[in-house]
Order: C-alpha cells, then sequence, then structure tokens
C-alpha cells in the first residue's frame, strides 16, 4: 500500500497523540519534528473527523498562563468501539475496546468442539460479539471493526487461513465468511502475532523495537517484531517457530508433518506420551494430566523424566537459534503453558545460552510473561484498531498542507 506524505503525516502525529496520552499542540510539534504549522493543520483534520479532541489542561500543568485557555489534544474514545477475539481450544475470549484503548467489557465461553467448519466457526463467534456488545449496552452496529486471533497459518493482509487446528478446511476466507455474517470488517492473524502487537501496545515491548514472542499453548507459535514492525514473511508464513524441524522423520505434528518443535513441546505433544506415566487418567483434563506428568518426573519417574527433558532440550535448542539469526533486544515467553515450568526452568535457559553465538555482549533478556486469554484478545483488539485507524486516516481528504 503507497502511503501519501501527508497521510503519513496524520499517522505520525494520532500514534505520538496515542503514545503520549495527552499532548500540547506545540509538544507535539517538537516530538515528532514536524513544523507547528503542519502540526495544527493536520490534528484540525483530525478533530473535525472526529479522531482527537481537544481537554483543558490541569490548572497545575506547566506553561499554563493567563489569556486563552491552555488545551491539550488526546484521543477521542468514543469515535471507535472495536472487539478482539481470540480462540484456544475449545475456548473464546473475547474483549471490547474504545478507541484510546480502555476495555469496556469482556466475555469468555466455553465452545462445544474443538474443531469447527468455517461456517460453524462463524456463527459461535458471532454469537459471542453480539453477547459482548449487549454487555456494554451497544449492537454489533457500534462496532467499527473485529480482530480475530487464530491458530495456524494465516495470510492476514486478505484474511485467509491455510491452515488452522480449529479448522476442518483449509484455504479458507475466514476474514470474508466473518465480516458477512457480522456485517463488520474482520481483520484475521494468527495468535501469536497479535499476541505481539499486545506486547508491543500494553506490555512488555513498549520500550524494545527487536524483540520475539513464543507462544506456548496448545501449541507453539511465534511473534516477530523487527524495527518496530511485525514480521509475517511474503506468504504469511513467516515466524511459523512451532513449525521448525528439530528432528528428522520425528514425531508426528498436528500440521501433518513430522519433526516439528511443537510436536515435541506442545500439550498434545506431552500428552501424547503420558499414557506411559503412571498416575495418569486419560480422562482427566489436559492440565492435570500435564500436572502429574510433571510432578512424575519431579519424584523422579524414568519416563517421565525422559518426555519433560526432551521437551527442555528441543525448547532450548530452538530458542537458541533464534538468537542465532535474529539476535533480539529480548525474548518473552508468554501463554498458558507458562503456569508449567519445565520449558523456563533454569537449566533450559543454561542451555539456550550454551548454543548461542559467543560473543563479549550479554544475551537477550528471556522474561517469562503468563498472559491469560483475555490479554491475547486485546492484542487481537489493538490489531483491529490499528486497521481502523488506517481506513479512517485513509478516507480523510488529501488537501495540501
Amino acid at each position: 500500500m503507497v502511503v501519501l506524505p501527508r497521510e503519513y503525516g496524520r499517522r505520525r502525529l494520532l500514534r505520538q497523540i496515542r503514545l503520549s496520552g495527552r499532548i500540547p499542540r506545540i509538544e507535539l510539534a517538537n516530538q515528532t519534528g514536524m513544523s507547528r504549522a503542519t502540526v495544527t493543520t493536520i490534528t484540525a483534520e483530525l478533530l473535525q473527523a472526529g479522531l482527537i479532541e481537544e481537554i483543558a489542561r490541569p490548572e497545575t500543568a506547566p506553561d499554563t498562563r493567563r489569556g486563552r485557555p491552555r488545551v491539550d489534544l488526546k484521543i477521542r474514545g468514543r469515535a471507535h468501539t472495536l472487539v478482539g477475539a481470540k480462540i484456544s481450544n475449545r475456548q473464546l475470549s473475547l474483549v471490547l475496546l474504545d478507541f484510546e484503548g480502555e476495555q469496556l467489557a469482556e466475555l469468555e465461553l466455553q465452545m462445544p468442539a474443538a474443531t469447527f467448519s468455517p461456517d460453524r466457526l462463524a456463527g459461535v463467534i458471532a454469537e459471542a460479539v453480539e453477547d459482548l456488545t449487549r454487555r456494554a449496552g451497544l449492537t454489533t452496529n457500534d462496532i467499527s471493526g473485529v480482530g480475530l486471533g487464530i491458530a495456524g497459518i494465516v495470510q492476514a493482509a486478505e484474511g485467509v487461513v491455510y491452515w488452522s487446528p480449529s479448522l476442518t478446511q483449509r484455504n479458507v476466507e475466514f476474514g470474508d465468511i466473518l465480516t458477512r455474517r457480522l456485517g463488520r470488517p474482520v481483520f484475521v492473524d494468527n495468535d501469536a502475532n497479535l499476541v505481539a502487537v499486545a506486547e508491543q501496545t500494553f506490555g512488555l515491548g513498549q520500550s524494545h523495537s527487536d524483540f520475539i514472542v513464543v507462544t506456548i499453548e496448545s501449541g507453539v507459535g511465534m511473534g516477530l517484531v523487527i524495527g518496530g514492525d511485525l514480521y509475517r514473511g511474503t506468504r504469511g508464513c513467516g515466524a511459523e517457530f512451532g513449525h521448525t524441524k528439530v528432528h528428522l522423520d520425528g514425531a508426528l505434528c498436528r500440521c501433518g508433518q513430522r519433526g516439528c518443535l511443537e510436536a515435541y513441546v506442545a500439550d498434545y505433544a506431552l500428552l501424547r506420551e503420558a499414557t506411559a506415566v503412571p498416575g495418569d487418567d486419560p480422562t482427566a483434563p489436559p492440565a492435570a494430566r500435564i500436572e502429574t506428568l510433571l510432578n512424575a518426573a519431579r519424584e523422579g519417574d524414568s519416563t517421565a523424566r525422559s518426555i519433560v527433558d526432551r521437551a527442555g532440550r528441543m525448547f532450548a535448542l530452538g530458542l537458541a537459534n533464534l538468537v542465532n539469526i535474529f539476535d533480539p533486544e529480548l525474548i518473552i515467553l508468554a501463554g498458558e503453558q507458562m503456569q508449567f515450568d519445565h520449558l523456563f526452568a533454569d537449566e533450559v535457559i543454561a542451555a539456550i545460552r550454551t548454543s548461542i553465538v559467543q560473543i563479549d555482549k550479554a544475551p537477550p533478556e528471556v522474561v517469562i510473561h503468563k498472559w491469560g486469554n483475555l490479554m491475547w484478545a486485546r492484542g487481537a483488539a489493538a490489531y483491529a484498531l490499528d486497521n481502523v485507524t488506517d481506513i479512517a486516516l485513509a478516507g480523510l481528504n488529501d488537501n495540501a498542507a
């Protein structure tokens, strides 16, 4: 997409206003390096479009003088309302945000199955969105956009899901299907990518231009931010960390190939072998079975110890490869499986450090962020917010300054 200079200026100013919370025009010019005249012209357009608003500066604020009242600029929360949704196995998590990013409502529900036809899944999500908006006293007509995070391989620009464990079919134009069902624009991306968006917008990545998020749930995902931008690859298949190969002709992965990292690390991989561990109950919930497996390993059961140790070695090897390829400032480990410590135990982190290129400089920081699904949904809502913002700015008349 070609971005014209005036449109770029609008995006830059709106982004700075969002980051600042509230800011006077003169400071906005100083922080962006744009002339005061340009700032005045563009902010007038943003005010007229209803994307920002003026608010009186507190009397205690510096540079408050007699005469004309001093005002700050801020994002107008009522300008747009966004929904973020995250699918994880049998659970659907949703949040409703205003244009400032303030949360208006939330909803989590259990889904009747783990895999659906595209139309059926769209119906489940649409019903949940309608329920969510009702909780805030709104309807779906009040929504400007919906962001959806789904596991699998996604071409975000087109909303095409090439493959997902949540769908019975491949190569599904799921963004279009859900857009038609809701009557509102829908923006679909890989769920791990949207965790990276959430970390960049709300979390630990705010002060970093280069970082990696590795998510560990029912599968293993990755979001990669380079130079402040999310990297997806040319086909939407970039950063598929869980499907990098760690063993030739190895264990079967749910994607249909063999030897993928997640075939050794993900919960389904551990549970596939847990039946050989004393005390395992195949009818128990997955989290309970994994806890049984880990307890058996801690208590010295050789089979359990072998399963857990192999998962740790494979995970450390994969993370070391990421460091050697990208040399990020920060690696964030996120997801529900962070409640279990076997993948970030001291020996796993130490194994990463011994497998990376050694120089006289500290290795990347590895941190744990135990996000719940609602925070993943906030990442999806932030993705919708970005897209709706672009649509709104592109719609403004591009008159010369």
